[in-house]
């Protein structure tokens, strides 16, 4: 075993036995460097990444290939989950050097951290004109012994670029507009894929973000088509193979247009965001099918990712038995023996078969997803069956950012269905982060498996806490989640704001929040996460997060902070409004106003009113009172519907209440 045995990150054990003398990233293989005057190899990947596994079985576990890294460089591997800063960091430098990025990302530094030349996969076999990752190795290593120079001077403009890029200067004082928000939908819908939903061509990623904004604008301009948008998608994808039809769920990405073949990966953070929007459009629509793709992909989650003390594993791998999508595919006499000829017509399966002469199941007639009794009894059969198939490899860490996103959704849809067992698991979730990743001096940390927790938690992990508790709170009624979500909101902003002392240059401007904290470790550059893409940014859910919990409150501060990093990116935001989608929530937010609705005593009745609906632009406070306006000076048993703290008449009366939310 190298050293990576004794770490907490399932994909760093899946090399422990490599011939490779792999380190973690930290000082010890730095000093190394420094010592031996050896190049770094970083090696990141995570643990359900397909491609990540057919470099380790090509390159990491071959004698030879090892003997190569060893005697050339010093080799480090790292989990980009647990360390997203240093993931970020070098992955723009592999995006500058190469125009693209990936993983795995193999990346060489110099001994003091900077990166001179780097990629993502490379195969170990001449390949279209590349050579071999040994050739690679002994070119690199040359170079470093007799261009040294050069490697130097590029290393050093390559870090240069990457400080350059991570400046943000605010364009003044003024917040930008709604119409950032409808420039933002106007260029969704020119890129729109009007046949198989979705934006662009293959591979197709599911994007809920961009389908949440869409749905944002709909609430507020009751306009069709971008509604028609959204539940085009939703159908397609969950009509397709990107879905688990047996199981529920959603793989991670579609390699066709189609949504027909994925990479069989499941992410906990797809999960959370895409049974969010599906919740949604069931709360706009009414629609069954989209209640039943969220509640089934909420039960998948709570079914084969739940720690039996509450907290939610980060994956599961696209291979089982050392081969991709195993686990997930049919043949045609398995279907028709345990379904019969419903099940057959219904998934669309074929002796030929759709995925290496396999069945990947699929609906053919899109959006008809509410199962008849034959079909979903031959459902259960085929999940049964499944059952007794060699699972995926499970990543069982728990990081504390996706736990937030995927509690965020369990609350709300909890509250929107009268779900009391996703509320019970919400609240048993949370109390796992708060027992089990939260020091004893309050700092949050990222990781967790098998009992030890490390690793610094970075803004994005405090942003989704926040938002959790937030949601908690307005799901439960319980006071305990607000006082957590401003400890978890003070914390974020005490840590991680940039207030010039991380200044590189006279004229770069402060303001919003730096990926790691003040007390981590500073790499070659302090980055700011600003761009929303499958996952939200640190700063966008940052921003949201803080919006709502200062109308819950009453705390100016948050929405100030919140504004602030509005401003910071505004320019880049005008110019391509879609790369900020979760961020032009807190403009809609911002500009709203917030509606702050307020239901004081036992009436459940009206608080209901509330949960069920799809009220982008509303916070709920009910139940335990907590510091707020909207507790004080209220009459027991009414709801109040207000704006800036200022409310229409109160009223004690379903009927009128949605009168009031409708209007």
């Amino acid at each position: 075993m190298n050293r990576l045995a004794e770490e907490t990150s399932p994909y760093l054990q899946q090399h422990k036995d490599n011939p490779v003398d792999w380190y973690p990233w930290g000082d010890e293989a730095f000093a190394r460097a420094r010592a031996e005057d050896k190049p770094i190899l970083l090696s990141v990947g995570y643990a359900a990444c397909h491609w990540c596994h057919v470099m380790a079985h090509e390159s990491f576990e071959d004698p030879a290939t090892a003997e190569v890294m060893n005697r050339n460089f010093v080799n480090v591997k790292v989990d980009r989950e647990e360390r997203p800063d240093v993931d970020s960091v070098y992955m723009e430098a592999v995006q500058a050097m190469s125009g693209h990025g990936g993983w795995p990302m193999t990346v060489w530094l110099t001994p003091d951290g900077h990166p001179f030349y780097g990629g993502t996969y490379y195969p170990n076999t001449p390949r279209m004109g590349m050579p071999a990752f040994t050739q690679l190795c002994e070119g690199i290593a040359e170079a470093w012994r007799e261009r040294r120079d050069e490697v130097v001077s590029k290393a050093g403009k390559l870090t240069e670029l990457l400080n350059e890029s991570g400046r943000f200067e605010a364009a003044g004082d003024d917040l930008p507009g709604i119409d950032a928000v409808d420039r933002a939908a106007a260029q969704l819908a020119e890129r729109f894929d009007p046949q198989w939903g979705g934006f662009g061509r293959a591979p197709k990623f599911p994007q809920p973000d961009l389908l949440e904004l869409l749905l944002r604008v709909h609430a507020r301009t009751q306009e069709s088509a971008p509604l028609a948008l959204v539940t085009t998608t939703l159908d397609a994808m969950a009509s397709g193979g990107i879905y688990d039809h047996v199981g529920g769920g959603f793989h991670r990405y579609s390699v066709d247009r189609e949504w027909l073949v994925p990479h069989f990966e499941k992410m906990l953070y797809d999960q959370a965001l895409l049974a969010r929007v599906y919740l949604h459009a069931w709360q706009v629509t009414g629609e069954q099918r989209h209640l039943q793709v969220a509640s089934e992909t909420i039960d998948y989650v709570r079914r084969d990712l739940r720690h039996p003390e509450g907290g939610f594993y980060s994956s599961e791998d696209a291979d089982s038995e050392g081969v991709e999508g195993k686990f997930y595919v049919w043949s045609r006499a398995e279907v028709q023996e345990l379904g019969g000829d419903a099940a057959v017509d219904w998934y669309g399966v074929t002796p030929a078969g759709n995925f290496e002469g396999a069945n990947i199941l699929i609906r053919p007639v899109r959006g008809d997803l509410v199962r008849p009794p034959e079909v979903e009894a031959a459902r259960q059969a085929l999940f049964e069956r499944r059952e007794t198939r060699v699972r995926p490899g499970l990543d069982d860490k728990v990081l504390t950012e996706w736990n937030g996103l995927f509690l965020a959704t369990l609350a709300e849809a909890a509250a929107a269905t009268g779900r009391s067992d996703w509320l019970d698991d919400a609240r048993t979730g949370a109390d796992f982060l708060l027992a089990s990743l939260r020091r004893q001096d309050g700092r949050w940390l990222r990781s967790w498996q098998g009992g030890r927790a490390n690793h610094l938690a970075y803004a994005a992990d405090y942003a989704a806490l926040a938002s959790a508790f937030t949601k908690l709170a307005e799901a439960t009624g319980e006071a305990r989640w607000v006082a957590e979500a401003r400890g978890v909101a003070d914390g974020l902003l005490h840590l991680f704001w940039d207030d010039g002392a991380g200044l590189r240059g006279p004229n770069a401007a402060t303001g919003g929040l730096f990926t790691a904290g003040g007390d981590a470790e500073q790499l070659i550059t302090r980055a700011k996460d600003v761009l929303d893409n499958v996952i939200p940014s640190a700063n966008g859910s940052a921003a949201v997060a803080l919006v709502r919990l200062a109308a819950l409150t009453g705390e100016e501060r948050y929405r100030d902070r919140a504004a602030d990093i509005v401003r910071l990116v505004a320019e880049p935001l005008s110019r391509h409004p879609t790369a900020f989608a979760h961020l032009l929530a807190a403009v809609e937010l911002l500009h709203g106003p917030v509606t702050e609705v307020a239901v004081t005593g036992d009436r459940r009745d009206l608080v209901e009113v509330v949960q069920r609906r799809y009220l982008p632009t509303a916070v709920l406070a009910w139940g335990e009172p907590y510091p707020s306006p909207l507790f004080e000076n209220r009459d027991q048993g009414w709801a109040y519907v207000c704006q800036h703290y200022s409310c229409k008449i109160p009223t004690d009366n379903v009927e009128e209440l949605e009168a009031q939310l409708a209007g």
